[in-house]
């Protein structure tokens, strides 16, 4: 249960939210995008404070939010151009021709070549193109926001390490605003600008990945460098 925390989310940034299992770091991307409501607070997004809105306005901003989930969610009865399309059928007017150029186009961003992907289902990627085909879907309305709710998690070290430069090479060339919930310390310190630690419900930390890296609090070292007992 998170109890009192309060922390600011650097505009065009990527902000790491990290700790121990159990701490709510999923909870807060909820709380971001109006899945849970907060018993009291407030949560401003774009200027707008999600708890005191209607359903009507919350969509609204939703649209602007990218959600990565931690497994990808892709949808198993859809090939993976079916996919990526969904979110233009559902929230746009665009013509198929449209909607085809635009699927290849998110494909290219996270490096899968759309006409050797796009038939296949889910099941028949590895991990690693499952999770950047789920990013593609993620990216397709061209969010101003992209939330990230553990995107290395099930991968192997090579299959990690390309999707965190893919969420670098996002941020910059879409100019988004990424929070990256993440316990992969090593991932963590290659894309973050701000990174924050939950313990105990509350906020740890919050700073630069430099004091990380350099703090003495035996808590926050505990968990970087990944010893069992204090």
């Amino acid at each position: 249960m998170l109890r009192g925390i309060s922390f600011n989310i650097s505009k065009n940034s990527t902000t790491v939210v990290m700790g121990p299992s159990g701490t709510g770091k999923s909870t807060v991307i909820k709380l971001m995008i109006g899945l849970l409501k907060p018993t009291k607070g407030d949560i401003i997004v774009e200027g707008v404070n999600i708890p005191k809105i209607d359903e009507k306005e919350l969509q609204n901003i939703r649209k602007k939010v990218g959600f990565l989930f931690q497994f990808g969610a892709l949808f198993d009865s859809m090939n993976i151009y079916e996919n990526i399309a969904f979110p233009l059928n559902e929230h746009t007017k665009l013509s198929k021709q449209e909607i085809k150029r635009e699927v290849k186009n998110s494909l290219d961003m996270v490096g899968l070549k759309s006409d050797e992907v796009m038939h296949l289902f889910p099941d028949e990627l590895s991990g690693g193109m499952q999770k950047r085909a789920a990013l593609a879907r993620t990216i397709i309305l061209k969010p101003d926001i992209i939330l990230y709710d553990e995107p290395t998690s099930g991968l192997d070290p090579i299959a990690s390490d390309l999707i965190s430069r893919l969420i670098v090479k996002l941020q910059r060339e879409l100019g988004t605003t990424s929070i990256v919930i993440s316990h992969d310390i090593k991932e963590s310190f290659k894309i973050a600008n701000q990174m924050i630690m939950l313990y105990d419900g509350k906020v740890l930390a919050d700073d630069k990945p430099d004091f990380f890296k350099t703090t003495q609090n035996p808590i926050i070292r505990q968990f970087i460098d990944g010893i069992s007992e204090l």
